[in-house]
């Protein structure tokens, strides 16, 4: 699940590689709310601790 955002950014630095400006920044726009999304997901999962 984790790799979706790197390959996204991949996907970016490749289009920007090919001087495709508005598909690089769509990939990275796209990689940020896929990374935040997940981020959020993470932060409010609960952690069963028994001591």
């Amino acid at each position: 699940m984790m790799s979706l955002p790197f390959l996204l950014f991949a996907c970016g630095l490749g289009a920007a590689w090919l001087r495709q400006r508005v598909v690089a920044m769509g990939f990275w726009v796209a990689g940020m709310v896929v990374m935040l999304v997940l981020f959020r997901i993470h932060a409010s999962s609960v952690v069963n601790i028994a001591l």
